[in-house]
């Protein structure tokens, strides 16, 4: 099974716009360094992005909702005064384990 076109696009958009430094939501927020000095705030708002996307038949159903949860992250690791309404849930910030080194086909 292959992930939706749906999912591939609200992905490619999510990580064009969280990598070329120009998120909207981020704006005055000097996030891109983090790329190199703690790439673990990136892999940890790519996984609140993905284990908060939710997909009905017809694709992504919450794109945005799920981006403001992933950006949220970003946003107070390099913000102290930030504060990420509502708290995140164990389950949202969830870090599963890698795929295996070598693909099954």
């Amino acid at each position: 099974m292959k992930l939706s076109n749906s999912f591939s696009g609200a992905l490619r958009t999510f990580a064009y716009f969280i990598a070329s430094g120009t998120h909207y939501q981020l704006q005055g927020i000097d996030y891109i360094k983090l790329f190199g000095e703690e790439p673990s705030a990136i892999e940890t708002a790519f996984a609140i992005y993905a284990n908060v996307l939710i997909m009905d038949n017809d694709g992504v159903v919450n794109a945005k909702y799920a981006e403001k949860r992933a950006v949220d992250s970003i946003r107070s690791y390099c913000d102290s005064n930030f504060i990420v309404e509502p708290p995140y849930e164990s389950w949202e910030t969830a870090l599963y384990s890698p795929p295996p080194l070598k693909d099954k086909k």
